[in-house]
């Protein structure tokens, strides 16, 4: 090892889940980063854990891949208008999110939508979270909201700037399928990953998006096919699920019957690995720190999926569909953690027991490229262990 390298060692762990969906648990109880890339896990008896910079008893704990937040709305640093609220990303990494894709930065104020204006505040945004990470955690944003007038120069433009997402179709003047699937074609020809609004409206200027829409349109992400707030009825529901080949992402913001819906017709379809979860806040409901855990836990118990499963659409399952170097356990991706355990006086005989019984876990830890970005969570119940920095 270089004389200046970074390495992680995490030891004693009780539980790996790997973020993948085929395979959701790993024989494993160590897992080892170097500068902040994971190089290996197994037994540690089998393994090379000398010379750690920093090394984690994880105290017999879960460790699971940090979570992904797919559908977020933030503004600039670590501030929502929308709420008036400070620091809620901070909150949600103890919620044990470490990274948040954004949908579009909808609720800056004077939002602009001309051309000019609004490729200037993707950028903006893009650039200041890649320069700025709240608490450590990992923000992709840069989401502009198409509006009518974009010509394909023009994601050109914002590609070779780094913008590599599209803000939710259907929140700008573009409302009809024919214009949204042009638009969203140029995106993808330059690389820019696209979601639609689905369902009733969500917002002033915003506008019913139906599963006619939706397949016409062709993005790469069913934006909250469970509503946001307003679900589609089921028959269009169904519809989606059946005839998409795209992510289909399930909101804390949208309706929980909707979203149960979305998961029992995906099992059946054999397409859970199409599934993801995002929070869609800030938003009218506020800051959800805990949401995604919520997500877990609720699709878990009342949609009778094996807890473990239910963690790979948190993670795993985002990162292949985002396309992220995070969220899986696998050689060369990020160090990027969140370690939990069993809520004190939680009913169920583990960790996962539990949260198939509709609890939340305690999140102890996160770790953000091999570096431990806050320990005992204040937001989520306490856990009955916890992981601890040995040196």
């Amino acid at each position: 090892m270089a004389d200046n390298q970074q390495k992680l060692v995490i030891r004693n762990i009780g539980l790996m889940l790997s973020g993948k969906i085929e395979e959701p648990i790993l024989d494993a109880d160590c897992i080892i980063a170097l500068d902040g890339k994971i190089s290996a896990w197994g037994r540690e008896k089998d393994l090379d854990t000398e010379g750690a910079t920093t090394l984690i008893d994880a105290n017999g704990v879960t460790l699971a891949p940090g979570l992904i937040d797919s559908h977020i709305h933030p503004v600039v640093g670590d501030y929502t208008p929308r709420q008036q609220q400070l620091h809620w990303i901070d909150s949600t990494l103890h919620g044990g999110v470490t990274t948040l894709i954004s949908a579009g930065e909808v609720h800056m104020p004077g939002r602009p939508k001309d051309i000019v204006g609004l490729k200037a505040m993707a950028i903006a945004s893009q650039r200041w979270y890649e320069n700025f990470r709240p608490s450590g955690v990992k923000v992709h944003a840069g989401a502009p909201v198409i509006e009518h007038g974009l010509e394909e120069q023009d994601f050109k433009d914002l590609a070779d700037a780094g913008v590599k997402l599209l803000g939710e179709v259907g929140l700008g003047s573009v409302k009809d399928g024919k214009t949204a699937r042009q638009m969203v074609e140029w995106a993808r020809k330059y690389g820019i990953q696209s979601t639609i609004h689905t369902g009733g409206p969500s917002i002033p200027g915003s506008g019913l998006i139906d599963a006619d829409m939706v397949l016409e349109t062709g993005t790469d992400v069913v934006g909250h096919i469970n509503g946001g707030h307003s679900a589609l009825p089921d028959d269009q529901i169904i519809c989606l699920c059946e005839s998409c080949t795209a992510a289909l992402e399930i909101v804390h913001n949208g309706n929980e019957r909707a979203a149960l819906l979305t998961l029992n017709t995906a099992r059946e379809l054999d397409k859970l690995d199409q599934i993801i979860l995002g929070t869609d806040g800030p938003a009218g409901s506020g800051v959800q720190p805990l949401g995604i855990l919520r997500m877990v836990a609720m699709l878990s118990s009342l949609g009778n999926i094996p807890a473990e499963i239910a963690f790979c659409f948190a993670n795993g399952n985002t990162a292949r569909r985002r396309e992220l170097d995070t969220g899986l356990i696998e050689i060369g991706m990020a160090a990027d953690f969140v370690l939990m355990d069993q809520a004190q006086h939680a009913p169920g005989k583990s960790m996962l027991e539990s949260v198939q019984y509709g609890n939340l876990p305690g999140v102890g830890m996160t770790v953000i490229d091999g570096v431990v970005c806050s320990q005992r969570s204040r937001n989520t119940p306490p856990a009955w262990r916890l992981p601890s920095v040995v040196s």
